[in-house]
């Protein structure tokens, strides 16, 4: 090689020496037994990545968070529950709902494997029917989602002559002698039910939640009295169920 070749040679060389730092032109060397140990250590893909029953759990828990008994029934709430919707629904497209759902679902009709998960869902949507087609437990419910609870002994009538008025009903079915007279009280006290409803209607569709509250406790007593009636027996009186 020529003296001016080598000294060309020697300025490239000293230059790359200077300018490039040694990190970039070589990997930092591992010994065998670190390498090791970082591979036994370190969880693989597969280990990271859920399985398939954890990915379905946690979809099916993401769900019953999500879902209410409204959901359960998009043909007959397709707004949801009020105030978007009317307190009192089209009862009979929801016990056609009902069925076409149950029909669907019902444990008897999935794989074994299945079974559990449809038993499951098969009672929530029973209990979600079973609310949403009675007025009390309908009102019940859509104020306990708004964390106010009228079902509890504390939930009491407000107004002396409310209350009067309640013990007179009660009083006027245990004074019954005869069935027939029976007749004139439960036509009475639907009365009193069906003005109940109408409050509870106009109280959700304005979100008038106290409102609605006061009257869902009005509206129990007055379902206590049509169970009073439905229970009488002659000597007896009537039979009082607690809602």
């Amino acid at each position: 090689m020529r003296p001016s070749s080598i000294r060309t040679v020697a300025r490239a060389t000293g230059t790359l020496s200077r300018d490039t730092p040694l990190s970039h032109t070589a990997a930092p060397w591992i010994c065998a037994n670190c390498r090791r140990r970082s591979i036994q250590t370190s969880p693989s893909r597969l280990e990271q990545q859920p399985t398939t029953q954890q990915q379905q759990k946690q979809r099916d828990d993401e769900t019953q968070q999500q879902q209410t008994h409204y959901t359960f029934f998009p043909q007959t709430f397709p707004s949801g529950p009020p105030p978007a919707t009317p307190f009192t629904p089209n009862l009979r497209l929801l016990r056609q709902e009902f069925l076409q759902l149950q029909s669907k679902t019902h444990p008897d009709l999935v794989p074994t494997a299945q079974k559990a998960r449809a038993e499951t869902l098969s009672a929530a949507i029973n209990e979600a029917y079973r609310t949403l087609q009675s007025p009390l437990r309908r009102a019940q419910y859509l104020l306990a989602q708004r964390g106010i609870d009228v079902e509890d002994d504390g939930a009491k009538l407000e107004g002396g002559a409310l209350l009067m008025e309640v013990m007179e009903a009660r009083e006027a079915v245990e004074e019954v002698a005869e069935e027939a007279e029976l007749e004139g009280l439960r036509a009475e006290n639907e009365r009193r039910i069906q003005a109940s409803v109408g409050v509870l209607e106009v109280a959700f569709a304005e979100g008038d939640w106290e409102r609605a509250r006061r009257e869902a406790v009005r509206l129990r007593y007055w379902m206590n009295i049509e169970e009073s009636i439905r229970g009488w027996e002659k000597g007896k009186g009537g039979g009082v169920v607690h809602h």
